[in-house]
C-alpha cells in the first residue's frame, strides 16, 4: 500500500514543476487516478507523457504497491 502523498512525492522527484492531483479510487491504497500538469509534457505526445509518469513510479508499479493507475496528463498551455 502507498499513500497519495506518497504518490505525489515519487512525481514529484522527477518532475519538480508539476502539478498533480492524486485520487485514490478504492480506499485500498493500490488503485490510483493521477492528475499532472507538467511543462515537461511540451511537445511529447500521450504516450510519451504517461512514460515520464510510469518512469517516476516504477518501483511502486514494479514491486505492486500500486496495481492500478489512471493517468490523466497535459501541459499548464493545454488548461
Amino acid at each position: 500500500m502507498i499513500s497519495p502523498q506518497q504518490v505525489e512525492a515519487m512525481i514529484k522527484a522527477e518532475m519538480p514543476d508539476a502539478q498533480i492531483q492524486v485520487q485514490d479510487l478504492t480506499g485500498g491504497g493500490d488503485h490510483y487516478q493521477v492528475t499532472v500538469v507538467s511543462s515537461q509534457f511540451e511537445g511529447k505526445g500521450l504516450v510519451q507523457q504517461h512514460q515520464l509518469v510510469y518512469a517516476a513510479l516504477k518501483q511502486a508499479m514494479s514491486t505492486e504497491a500500486i496495481h492500478a493507475l489512471a493517468l490523466k496528463t497535459s501541459t499548464p498551455s493545454e488548461l
